[in-house]
């Protein structure tokens, strides 16, 4: 004689939201964050209006920053932003990657002056990763693609 015994699941053990709320939810983060790929696609169109902000320190920028941005540390964005980006400007804020919120205060800071900002998800971590261009002391390089972040062939994951 057989018992068997049922698995308790984590997963479904908390149930589900309902379908308005999971909507709600995953467009209201859409509407805050944007991925290294779709701010890269953005880049590379030449969208009009779309400041990239590395808020980093002046270190980390001279280490490697994504063509184009604008370095404006966090500290400093109260008080220089509105010199450097244009009120109707769309910000995409950035800072090393996934496990630092220093993007988040950046957004937080163009937020409380009245901007419309996101905050670009994976950072420059996973921008490097990604095998995006990125410039240097040397000039603009290109890391390999890690296979764990992207398609080794270098197509987007078209997700």
């Amino acid at each position: 004689m057989t018992t068997e015994t049922a698995v308790a699941s984590r997963v479904l053990s908390t149930g589900f939201a309902t379908a308005e709320a999971a909507v709600a939810h995953f467009a209201r983060r859409l509407t805050l964050e944007a991925d290294v790929s779709d701010v890269q696609a953005d880049l590379a169109a030449g969208v009009e209006g779309l400041v990239v902000v590395d808020s980093r320190a002046a270190v980390a920028w001279e280490q490697g920053h994504l063509p184009g941005a604008l370095h404006l540390p966090t500290a400093e964005i109260a008080a220089r932003a509105g010199e450097l980006i244009p009120r109707t400007s769309a910000v995409v804020a950035y800072c090393w990657g996934p496990g630092c919120n220093g993007a988040t205060r950046a957004a937080l800071a163009f937020a409380t002056l009245g901007y419309r900002v996101k905050e670009m998800i994976g950072g420059y971590e996973y921008w490097v990763r990604e095998g995006f261009p990125v410039v240097t002391a040397l000039g603009e390089v290109t890391a390999p693609v890690d296979p764990l972040t992207a398609p080794v062939a270098g197509a987007t994951c078209a997700c």
